[in-house]
């Protein structure tokens, strides 16, 4: 009897907690044997029985039809009552999945702009040094265009022979 103990379980977990949203008069069923009533074993398929009187066929409905009505619906209730807990609990999951993918992507948006901003104190960084470099460079230039001038100017002016270009040595 631990099934039946187990399908009473679910059945009072459905209706305390959730709000049905079927008329509190229809009774719930389960697709289990319960207390020795026996369920037609195809549960779930419609059958002739489950037309309702006003658009079978015949005219004369016994009561019978429509107690074996009842527990088809019930079934039927019972799954649709299922079906909507587990839809709500795939919907929580997929809402938790997107939360977890949208903390991912803020936590990388944050990341790339710390990175950026590194990047950017590291490309000034590396300008400002390249500038220092050049002026560095255009210095060395003129003090270089300096020292040839001095030079020549030296070699122009000395007494000694061996320090002018323009002077032929003697044979």
């Amino acid at each position: 009897m631990q099934p039946q103990s187990d399908v009473f379980n679910l059945r009072n977990y459905i209706n305390s907690s959730i709000p049905s949203p079927y008329p509190s008069h229809l009774p719930t069923s389960s697709p289990y044997p319960i207390n020795g009533q026996n369920l037609n074993p195809f549960y779930g398929f419609q059958s002739a029985t489950n037309i309702p009187p006003s658009m079978s066929l015949s005219s004369n409905s016994t009561s019978d039809e429509a107690e074996e009505q009842q527990p088809d619906e019930n079934i039927i209730n019972e799954r649709k009552q299922r079906r909507m807990i587990s839809n709500r609990e795939s919907a929580r999951r997929s809402r938790m999945r997107k939360q977890r993918h949208l903390d991912e992507l803020w936590s990388q948006v944050m990341w790339f702009r710390v990175e950026n901003h590194q990047l950017l104190d590291k490309l000034n960084s590396l300008s400002e040094s390249h500038e220092k470099v050049l002026q560095e460079n255009i210095q060395l230039k003129e003090e270089t265009s300096e020292l040839k001038q001095v030079i020549s100017d030296m070699k122009i002016q000395s007494p000694f022979s061996c320090f002018r270009d323009d002077i032929i040595p003697i044979e």
